[in-house]
């Protein structure tokens, strides 16, 4: 009896066994799911200095929430406001210079220019008269030579007086010329975009939030004064963070925009859904010479692996262990 009691508890513990090795071999013979590491990371936004101007105020602080338009600092306006006021003289000025093109000359300056032409006439008959009567008393051999080349002289140079007077009366009464008035206008254009440019500028003097997120970094604070285009804040904004992961070489040709993805958050229990929203189609940090051979497994592509609102809550830069669900639905 004893005998037949422990062959039975053999042959259990021998099945036992087999159904326990079976398993280990189903287990490491199963392919593994493909995972990769990254970071959770925040799509962000760049508010960069559009003057060189001294900051005069901060509104916000690093982590806060804005809404889009919030004042997140304000700019002092002193120098840009100085440079709209003498851009708007120079519009002035320019205006008023195409003004009187425009209108063209004044009553009295052509009442002068006639005024100017009837004298220079007047001297011209003089000299002519004298000029006659020296050539008659050369000619009796009264007066020298030189007596008679210096009428001839007084005689030509007050002829050419009367013809500058007529030419100037008569481009006075032609008015101004359309190259001018048309050069004009060209000034006075640039000198308003010239305005329009420095007004911008003096609006942007408070840099506002384009759209709601959090602020995540104030490389300035009150006082300083950063070059033109340098950063001011930098936000955070969407609705959720994204996984930015390298999926090695061979992986890539099971992982395209919309595969499906388990993200695991370090520190976090369980797991996010997400999906790929962005691969790119060239390998990041790895040699041209190894796109081929036995160094081609080594080539990773860098994704961006979206998550939903549940992961609203979670930190920039924490490490993460991304699983794809290679051949999911888009």
């Amino acid at each position: 009896m004893a005998d037949h009691s422990n062959r039975a508890l053999r042959a259990r513990i021998a099945r036992h066994m087999l159904f326990s090795t079976t398993a280990l071999l189903v287990t490491a013979c199963a392919p593994k799911t493909p995972q990769v590491l990254g970071t959770l990371e925040w799509d962000r936004i760049t508010l960069p200095a559009p003057v060189s101007e001294r900051i005069a105020s901060v509104s916000v602080r690093e982590g806060d929430a804005v809404v889009a338009g919030a004042t997140v600092m304000m700019l002092e306006s002193v120098r840009t406001q100085a440079r709209l006021d003498a851009a708007k003289a120079d519009v002035a000025r320019l205006q008023q210079a195409l003004d009187e093109l425009r209108a063209g000359p004044r009553r009295e300056d052509i009442a002068q220019a006639r005024a100017r032409l009837a004298g220079a006439r007047s001297v011209a008959t003089n000299a002519r008269q004298a000029l006659q009567r020296a050539q008659a008393e050369f000619a009796r051999q009264v007066i020298p030579r030189a007596s008679l080349d210096a009428a001839i002289a007084q005689s030509g140079s007050a002829d050419a007086d009367a013809q500058a007077a007529d030419h100037a009366l008569a481009l006075l009464l032609h008015g101004s010329r359309p190259e001018d008035i048309a050069q004009a206008q060209s000034a006075v254009a640039s000198a308003q975009a010239q305005v329009d440019s420095i007004a911008v500028d003096l609006q942007r003097v408070r840099i506002d939030a384009p759209r709601a997120g959090r602020i995540d970094s104030l490389p300035y604070k009150q006082g300083d004064q950063p070059p033109i285009g340098a950063p001011l804040a930098i936000e955070l904004v969407g609705d959720a963070p994204y996984a930015r992961v390298y999926v090695p070489e061979p992986l890539r040709a099971g992982v395209k925009i919309g595969t499906a993805a388990r993200v695991v958050v370090d520190g976090r229990a369980g797991s996010f859904a997400g999906r790929v929203r962005a691969i790119r189609s060239e390998p990041s940090f790895t040699p041209y010479y190894a796109l081929t051979g036995e160094d081609a497994p080594r080539l990773s592509y860098l994704a961006e692996i979206q998550l939903g609102k549940d992961a609203a809550s979670l930190p920039i830069g924490v490490p993460v262990h991304v699983q794809f669900q290679v051949g999911g639905a888009r």
